[in-house]
This record gives structure tokens, C-alpha cells and sequence, in this order.
């Protein structure tokens, strides 16, 4: 099923592979050395084909002196302990983001083993994502080894105060990338986001990256905004060029390849600043967290911005940052905010191990997993779920939020319902979910239906029940709804 060059679909489904530990297993399981090149062609049929798009996280060549490093931090040797009892020196491979060279590192495959995969991708219909990491490079970076203003430099007394914010190459000082909330990475350096010779490397990095894939997702994107930029540097950054760093380098690379797909990864609620300079899909970090420490209620207000913009947020309920999705928030719940993050408009992000109900969250450092039972129910949810949700006959849906009405008055349950419609023509997808550990009932109002005197059919997609309901009925007390705790409906709508 090969596919046009621009034919992205709105609300692309992605799946993201942590690349190394994934070949590691599939080694395992096969007995035998598996990378790029040789993918046994039943591991995409097992999960692979239900998504748009592959996202092949850490392909790139990793610092040899950032692996040094990740075996020298006590504080990632205990994190290695948990992850992995019998964890051994060999199985730390170094940080994917502290990049060596954008050439995709010869231990998985190489570049034939990518363009093999990218090969078996397109003829299954799906695509290929890859990491950019915008901030920094690794501390060994041939980079290094020029003279330019590439990097932001220090001085002596920043070495001797900040040893572990600041390095030494001959007689030259150069800062740690950094965040500016959290300790620097030791085993990167900064790039100068307000240098015009960084700025020009980016672009030409991301030409050749863009020659292999159909999209990148950009580690941190907002660090290199001028306001976040400058607070973390001051004067050391210098005057920031006219431009924004990513007005100047995303138009460049989409010159020369349109529709070359910019996944921002952003947090502090500057995703509509990111939109506004580029990127086509943003993180909706916010989402993950109410749906993870709130209640429906503030999930509902999150929803209630335009869904314009909603369209560009990229949802999820688990990645590698984030705890395993059955860590953070049990099974049941899982499910729930499954169903929301994988029903609403915008790109779904789903984590290799998430469906299979994994728990370990496995260190970036790390090459290899701990072998972990799978649970097969939750298999067989997800595998359902990714078949029903509103796919490509909703390209150019209508989408909004459902009154929520109590059946008693005196019963506050149904503020605890979720829902929300989208509609193209004549095809209906109603979303509803009970988001708490409490029975709900409630009425749903459905003002872009007519019901009218006709009836009506409401075929659960999650449960293969069909319910079938009078459209004066409809019309005078909504959808009647009675929902166990975090359980929920896609419903197929239809006239009888």
C-alpha cells in the first residue's frame, strides 16, 4: 500500500521504538543478530501496521565519551540496577540524545539497514520518523575541533565553579547543554541557538536527515526560542539574531521538502508559540498530566480550546520520558485515558510495550530490556482500539465537546463523563467515558444530530453491542449513558 509523498493523514497514529533495546529482543526471541536490514517480516504485522508512522528513537551514533560517562553516574547505575537485575557493563550503549554524528550507528544496521526498513514501512502504507536534537551535541562532537561560535563558551572561573556545567578542550571552556530547571547533561555541549553558523549547520543537518525519513520530532524545540534561550544563557548567548531559530530553519528545510513532517517536543504551555513558528504537531504534555493527576473536569477544560489548534497536538498516555502508562495510572485507568488520547483530533502517540502492558521504564542509555510477560487482554484493547478510532474517513472532520446533563438532579456523577463528537457527512463517532472510580449515569445532548422521527442505531465499536433508540426520544433527553468506573463507548452512529 505505497502512498503519495503528501498524503500525511490529519491525525496520523505513531508509533515510537526505542531502537536498540527493541533489536536487542528481537535478537533474543529470534536467536539470532537482527537489525535494521533483516526485520522479520511477521514483527509488522504483529502491531506495526496499525499505525501511519514508525518513530525509530536513538538510530543515531552515540558519543563514545558519553558512554563513559553513563558508566561512571552513580545515580544511572541505580536506575540501571532497576531496570535491569543483571545488568552488565556491555548493555550501556550511551544516550541517544548526546548525538556523535547524524549517521545511523553502524550496530543497527547502518544506513542500508535503514533504507531496508524504510523500504518495508512504505509498502505497508506507514512512514518514518527521526530524532533531531536541536540544543546540543555530544561533548566529543567533531564540531569541537572548529573554530566558530557554534557553541556557547565560558571562562576559567566558570570551570572552577561549575565543573559539572562547564568542560575544557585545549584552552577553550564550553557550557553543558542545558535546561534551564534541571542540572546540565555532562555529556553534551550547547549549541549557540543565536549563532548564524549553528543555525546553518541545523539547517544542513536536518537536508540530510530529511533524505532518509519523512519527519523528525525535535527533542526540547522550545529551548531554542528566544525568551527560554536567553533566560538560560544572559549574555553569553549573545544578541539573538532577527529571526526565531525555528522560523529561520523550518521554511528552509520544507523548501526543499514540503511535506517533511516537524514534531516538536514542548512543554511549559508553549505549544501555540511552536505552532505559530513552524512545527506541524507539538507534545500535549499538559493533557498527559491531567489525565494522569486530575480529574474529567479539568480534562474537559483542556479540551474546550479550539480545536484548530488541538488539531496540532501530539497525544499520549506513555513515551520513554514518562513511567510505563500501567505504572502511572493502573490498567483500568489506562484504558480510559487511552480512549481519550487516541480518539481526539491531532497525531496519537503510542510507546513499543504500551499495548503489551510493560512495566519496566527502561533507561535511554540501556540496549537491552528485561523480558517482561505480556498482558494479553490489554493486547487484544489496544489492537481493538487502534482498528476503531476516527481514522482517515474523518480527514476533514467537525469536532466538539457533548452537553453533559444529570438523570437525577441531585446527582453530580455525570460530571465525571467525558465526551465529545466528531461527524464528516453522514458518519457519526461518538466518544464517551466515565474518567473516575465511581458508576455514572448521565444524559448526553447531541445538538449536530436531527434525529427527528426516525430511529436510530448506536453500535458500540469497543464492545460490538448495537442499541437502538428513537429519535424524539433522542431529541427531548439525550443519550442515556449508565457507565461503570473508567469504562467508556465509541459509537458508530446510523439511521435504523
Amino acid at each position: 500500500m505505497l502512498f503519495k509523498e503528501s498524503d500525511w493523514p490529519s491525525n496520523p497514529k505513531i508509533y515510537e521504538i526505542n531502537t536498540w533495546s527493541w533489536l536487542t529482543y528481537l535478537s533474543e526471541t529470534y536467536n539470532s543478530p537482527i537489525n535494521l536490514n533483516n526485520i522479520p517480516h511477521e514483527e509488522f504485522n504483529k502491531e506495526i501496521t496499525y499505525f501511519d508512522a514508525v518513530w525509530l528513537m536513538g538510530i543515531w551514533e552515540r558519543s563514545p565519551a558519553g558512554r563513559r560517562i553513563a558508566l561512571e553516574r552513580q545515580d544511572l547505575q541505580n536506575e540501571y540496577h532497576m531496570a535491569l537485575h543483571d545488568f552488565g557493563e556491555n548493555d550501556v550503549v550511551g544516550s541517544p540524545y548526546s548525538v556523535y554524528y547524524y549517521h545511523v550507528d553502524s550496530n543497527l544496521g547502518g544506513i542500508d539497514g535503514l533504507t531496508e526498513f524504510r523500504k518495508q514501512l512504505r509498502e505497508h502504507g506507514i512512514r518514518l520518523i527521526l530524532d533531531y536534537v536541536p540544543n546540543h551535541v555530544s561533548i566529543d562532537h567533531i564540531w569541537i575541533l572548529e573554530k566558530s561560535d557554534v557553541f556557547i563558551t565560558g571562562t576559567l572561573e566558570d570551570l572552577m565553579t561549575k565543573p559539572n556545567g562547564f568542560f575544557s578542550v585545549g584552552e577553550t571552556v564550553y557550557a553543558n547543554g542545558r535546561d534551564p530547571y534541571f542540572d546540565p547533561w555532562t555529556d553534551t555541549v550547547q549549541i549557540n541557538a543565536f549563532s548564524f553558523e549553528a543555525r546553518k549547520k541545523a539547517i544542513n543537518t536536518l537536508l540530510s536527515i530529511a533524505e532518509l525519513c519523512d519527519g523528525v520530532r525535535c527533542d526540547m524545540a522550545m529551548l531554542m526560542t528566544n525568551n527560554v534561550f536567553k533566560k538560560t544563557w544572559g549574555e553569553k548567548a549573545g544578541i539573538p539574531l532577527e529571526k526565531e531559530f525555528w522560523k529561520e530553519v523550518i521554511p528552509a528545510v520544507k523548501q526543499k521538502f514540503p511535506n517533511f513532517l516537524f514534531i516538536a517536543e514542548v512543554y511549559w504551555d508553549m505549544e501555540w508559540e511552536l505552532i505559530q513558528q513552524g512545527f506541524d504537531y507539538c507534545y500535549d504534555k499538559r493533557l498527559y498530566d491531567r489525565l494522569a493527576h486530575e480529574t474529567a473536569e479539568t480534562v474537559r477544560k483542556h479540551l474546550k480550546a479550539e480545536w484548530d489548534y488541538q488539531n496540532k497536538l501530539v497525544r499520549f498516555i506513555e513515551n520513554h520520558d514518562e513511567l510505563r502508562a500501567i505504572e502511572q495510572f493502573g490498567v483500568e485507568r489506562s484504558k480510559a485515558a487511552a480512549v481519550i488520547a487516541l480518539t481526539l483530533p491531532g497525531a496519537r502517540l503510542i510507546h513499543e510495550g504500551q499495548t503489551r502492558g510493560y512495566k519496566v521504564k527502561l533507561p535511554v542509555q540501556l540496549g537491552r530490556r528485561p523480558f517482561e510477560e505480556e498482558n494479553k487482554n490489554l493486547l487484544e484493547f489496544y489492537q481493538n482500539l487502534l482498528s476503531i478510532i476516527p481514522g482517515r474517513k474523518f480527514e476533514k472532520a467537525n469536532w466538539s465537546l457533548c452537553k453533559v446533563e444529570p438523570v437525577i438532579i441531585d446527582d453530580p456523577s455525570y460530571q465525571n463523563i467525558i465526551s465529545y463528537l466528531c461527524w464528516y457527512n453522514d458518519i457519526f463517532r461518538l466518544i464517551v467515558v466515565n474518567y473516575s472510580p465511581f458508576h455514572v449515569k448521565a444524559h448526553i445532548r447531541l445538538k449536530q444530530i436531527e434525529f427527528n422521527i426516525e430511529n436510530w442505531n448506536f453500535t458500540d465499536l469497543l464492545y460490538q453491542k448495537t442499541y437502538s433508540y428513537k429519535g424524539e426520544d433522542l431529541d427531548e433527553f439525550g443519550l442515556y449513558i449508565d457507565l461503570n468506573p473508567w469504562n467508556g463507548h465509541i459509537f458508530d452512529i446510523k439511521r435504523e
